[in-house]
C-alpha cells in the first residue's frame, strides 16, 4: 500500500531524510503576497529577498493558504494519506486540506485521509512528520498512527522569539509607534503556543542573551526531559541559534539538537532575526 505524507509549507523540512518503503512526503506552499509580488514559499524561494522586499513595501503584506484543489492533488496519490497543518487559529489551511479530503472521498471512498492540525506550527509539523515515517516503518495501522500523531501535537512546545516589529506594525498587531520604540530599545518578544493554537507573547525585555536565557528557563518549567528532539529554526540568527543550542546541550547533554532556516512562511512571521524552537 502507498502512503503520502503531505504537509503546509509552515513546515521546516523539505523533505524527509530517510523514508520509509512506500512513503512520499511532499508540501503544499503558501503564498506570501508583498504589494504586487507574490513569493511562492517553495524550497527554490529566496527568503533574504522576499525579507527586504517586505521591509521596502510601505504596507501590509499578506499570505494564502494552499487550496483546497491543492491538496486534493496529493490525497489523489497515495492509498493512506496523512496531512499536516499549521494551527487552524492562523491560517485556514486546515479548512482547506479538509475540504479536499472530502473532494477526494467523494470519488475514492476507499482512500484513507488523516488531517492533522498540530495547533501549532514550524518544528511541530516537521516533528510529526517524522513521526509518521517512522511508524509507518515500523508497520503500525493507520489508525494507531493518526492516534500517536495526535497524542505527539498535544505535547508539544514551541516558542518565538522575535526582534523585529516591523511586519506587525505594518499589520495593525502593534502600533508603528510602538514598533519604532522597541526598535530602537534593541526589545525582543517571547511568545508561545496557547492550548487552542494562538500565540501569546507573554514575555519582553531587552537583548538577545536575556530571552535566550528565558528559553531554557521555560523549557524547564515545561519538564523538557533531554531526550526529545529539539528543532530550533533561524530567520538570519545562527550565531542565536548556536548560543541556544550550545545552552540547552549544557543543561541537557543528551538532547538531540537540530539548527535549520525558517521556511518562507514562518520568516514571514519570525522576521529577520527571529528563532522559533519546538521540543
Amino acid at each position: 500500500m502507498s502512503w503520502m505524507i503531505v504537509s503546509d509549507s509552515s513546515c521546516e523540512i523539505r523533505e524527509l531524510a530517510h523514508p520509509s518503503a512506500g512513503v512520499q512526503f511532499a508540501l503544499v506552499p503558501f503564498k506570501i503576497r508583498v504589494g504586487e509580488r507574490e513569493y511562492v514559499d517553495l524550497a527554490t524561494l529566496n527568503v533574504p529577498q522576499m525579507l527586504q522586499a517586505m521591509t521596502d513595501y510601505n504596507g501590509a503584506s499578506t499570505t494564502a493558504c494552499p487550496s483546497p484543489e491543492e491538496w486534493a492533488e496529493y490525497f489523489l496519490q497515495a492509498d493512506y494519506c496523512i496531512a499536516l497543518t499549521i494551527s487552524s487559529n492562523l491560517s485556514g489551511s486546515y479548512n482547506a486540506a479538509v475540504a479536499a479530503r472530502e473532494m477526494v472521498l467523494e470519488e475514492h471512498p476507499e482512500k484513507k485521509i488523516f488531517i492533522l492540525d498540530t495547533l501549532s506550527c514550524s518544528g511541530a509539523l516537521a516533528g510529526a512528520a517524522e513521526l509518521a515515517n517512522k511508524l509507518i516503518g515500523e508497520d503500525q495501522t493507520f489508525e494507531d498512527i493518526c492516534f500517536a500523531l495526535q497524542k505527539f501535537v498535544e505535547s508539544t512546545h514551541i516558542l518565538f522569539s522575535l526582534s523585529s516589529f516591523d511586519n506587525l506594525a505594518k499589520n495593525g498587531r502593534v502600533s508603528k509607534v510602538v514598533g519604532f520604540i522597541a526598535g530602537r530599545l534593541n526589545m525582543r518578544v517571547l511568545g508561545r503556543r496557547t492550548p487552542d493554537g494562538k500565540i501569546d507573547f507573554y514575555f519582553k525585555t531587552r537583548g538577545e542573551t536575556r530571552v535566550l536565557a528565558k528559553i531554557l528557563e521555560q523549557m524547564d518549567e515545561d519538564g523538557y526531559d533531554g531526550v526529545h528532539p529539539v528543532l530550533i529554526s533561524e530567520c538570519g540568527n545562527q550565531t542565536a541559534a548556536r548560543l541556544l543550542e550550545h545552552g540547552i546541550l549544557a543543561k541537557w547533554p543528551e538532547a538531540p539538537v537540530r539548527i535549520v532556516p525558517c521556511s518562507g512562511l514562518c520568516s514571514f512571521y519570525a522576521q529577520d532575526q527571529g528563532i522559533i524552537i519546538t521540543y
